[in-house]
């Protein structure tokens, strides 16, 4: 049975949990005019590398990519396996203990910092805990009940905007693009990396179209052109970028008084924690099947105890947000190395393998 409209659903959701938090600043840090330049550029590279690791998938039709890379050798696969499987859980403990931040300054403000993280830790344990087939169907649930709530909040967050903020369109900076080996837009890559590295996880479980998901990358494009003009539109960028979430304090500003809710905020949070938990039970399912593999006698619940714990401790070692966006920055070279050496050499396998199958006819 086609699950097409899972796996897009999922993929999209992955994402979107992702970019309303950091991504605006990382932009509005990256440029001063031409914002636009830099998310689209971004999003080309995006787009580029999955289509790059969808075509190698393309070649196995019954394969997952940790089967593809185990079939070439158990210490080829390990070698270059083993660093995914440590961007994972940088991305896991990064995840929570910067969320768990927000959700404190937002709404949360009296509930301890290692409460919040407990309760994202074990939502996430027992969606991922169900497998692959139950987290789909919760993305398709959660998609349901919360997307609504946050295309509302969006289409409200330009109440306060000043449309003459968008230009000047275009400035030397920008045109040069010497900005893409700034600091800001290479953590900007956060945004994009996080979710698609899925797709390669679910054969043969879960068949889906792969044009499908290619074509639905496109629907990403708005989301991100959103929270970083948002903020800009409503504040102009010499007063965006001195906040540490731009989008959120640009949202807090709208007013509705016939909503029940005195902030709109309280919409946003919750649908993007909603978000946040299932790209957080998705990517630990992801560590469970790479650590399975290299050590296949650890039973799956005590994997994901142990899984839970370890980034429980971590994430209450780190003092401070000072030491989050270091970890932040330091985990840049792995989300490099997983989004674009991991697509490369799959499709390198994948053009291998076929060229051995038509040898062999």
């Amino acid at each position: 049975m086609d699950k097409s409209l899972q796996v897009v659903v999922m993929y999209l959701l992955s994402h979107i949990g992702l970019i309303f938090f950091m991504y605006p600043k990382d932009i509005i840090e990256s440029l001063h005019v031409g914002h636009w330049i830099a998310i689209v550029l971004g999003f080309a590279f995006h787009v580029g590398f999955l289509s790059v690791y969808l075509k190698g998938l393309s070649y196995f039709t019954a394969h997952s990519v940790i089967d593809i890379f185990w079939g070439v050798g158990k210490i080829f696969a390990v070698i270059l396996l083993f660093p995914v499987t440590l961007y994972f859980l940088m991305i896991m403990i990064i995840t929570v203990r910067a969320y768990s931040e927000i959700i404190m300054l937002v709404f949360l403000g009296n509930t301890p910092l290692w409460a919040i993280m407990i309760l994202l830790l074990g939502v996430s344990l027992l969606i991922s805990a169900q497998g692959i087939e139950p987290l789909l169907r919760t993305g398709l649930l959660i998609a349901f009940l919360f997307l609504p709530l946050l295309i509302f909040v969006l289409c409200v967050s330009f109440q306060n905007a000043d449309w003459r903020y968008v230009f000047p369109l275009l400035d030397e900076q920008a045109a040069s693009l010497s900005f893409i080996i700034s600091q800001p837009y290479l953590l900007s890559f956060f945004a994009f990396a996080g979710g698609f590295m899925f797709l390669g996880f679910t054969p043969p479980h879960i068949p889906y179209k792969r044009q499908i998901v290619l074509r639905a990358s496109v629907l990403l494009l708005p989301f991100f052109l959103v929270s970083v003009y948002v903020p800009l539109l409503t504040f102009g960028q010499n007063t965006a970028s001195q906040f540490q979430f731009p989008f959120i304090t640009a949202v807090d500003t709208v007013e509705i008084r016939w909503l029940m809710f005195d902030r709109v905020t309280m919409f946003f949070m919750i649908s993007l924690i909603c978000f946040v938990l299932l790209f957080l039970s998705l990517v630990m399912w992801k560590t469970s099947l790479l650590i399975r593999r290299g050590v296949p006698w650890i039973k799956p619940i005590p994997l994901y105890l142990l899984l839970t714990i370890t980034i429980f401790v971590v994430c209450l070692m780190i003092q401070d947000w000072k030491a989050v966006e270091r970890l932040f920055w330091w985990n840049t070279y792995l989300r490099l190395y997983t989004v674009i050496v991991i697509p490369l050499i799959t499709l390198v396998l994948g053009i291998r393998h076929h060229r051995k199958g038509a040898a062999s006819a």
